[in-house]
């Protein structure tokens, strides 16, 4: 039976170290804060975790390289928008990160849940819910370029598996992609210290306190 008087309602909330309470359903932009993202991020691995080295490569790291290589193809972005393409993952903080096979066996709803989330956290740092479609599309594209980077120097894919699954990364200036070209994991307290000095930098030049 369902709907008894005293069946207390299913948790629906993650309890962050901040001391605040995510309602998943019903998320809240007053109870996000950046030290539990980066938090949660550093220690969400990338790939289920199948990369070499001695650190899972971080979702926290991932975000980085995503806003990078947005900055580098998008000269004219503004700092609001390099936020946003740090942020792109951040509901991964609290529903971890899905390999994109599964995403599509999910199907939407996991999106518009992921979705919702992400809202939240653009409504908490003062950026759009909604993004305009020209950057929307920039940091699809810079994150498929990250993947395919985190593909063949950690992953174990080819190159030519990778440019099957993710195309031929692009327009990147020589100097990122030298860095790209030596990619490796850092440990999860140095990813998230450099994901919040990041986030700060791009927050406080944005004009934002």
């Amino acid at each position: 039976m369902t709907g008894l008087p005293n069946t207390p309602r299913p948790r629906a909330w993650q309890r962050m170290l901040s001391g605040r309470r995510l309602d998943l359903l019903d998320p809240s932009p007053d109870d996000i804060e950046i030290t539990d993202i980066a938090h949660g991020l550093a220690r969400v691995a990338r790939w289920n975790g199948q990369t070499v080295g001695d650190h899972a490569f971080s979702v926290a790291e991932h975000a980085l390289l995503v806003e990078a290589i947005v900055s580098d193809r998008m000269p004219e972005r503004s700092d609001a928008d390099a936020l946003a393409a740090l942020l792109h993952d951040a509901p991964e903080y609290v529903i971890g990160d899905l390999i994109s096979p599964f995403k599509t066996a999910i199907g939407l709803d996991y999106k518009a849940f992921e979705l919702r989330i992400l809202a939240a956290v653009h409504q908490r740092f003062g950026l759009p819910a909604t993004l305009q479609p020209h950057m929307t599309a920039a940091i699809k594209a810079a994150d498929t370029i990250a993947a395919y980077y985190e593909a063949t120097r950690l992953a174990g894919f080819s190159e030519t598996e990778a440019r099957l699954y993710f195309g031929e990364p692009d327009g990147l200036s020589s100097k990122l992609a030298q860095t790209l070209d030596r990619l490796s994991a850092s440990p999860t307290d140095v990813a998230e210290r450099q994901f919040v000095a990041r986030f700060m930098e791009l927050y406080q030049t944005a004009g934002r306190t």
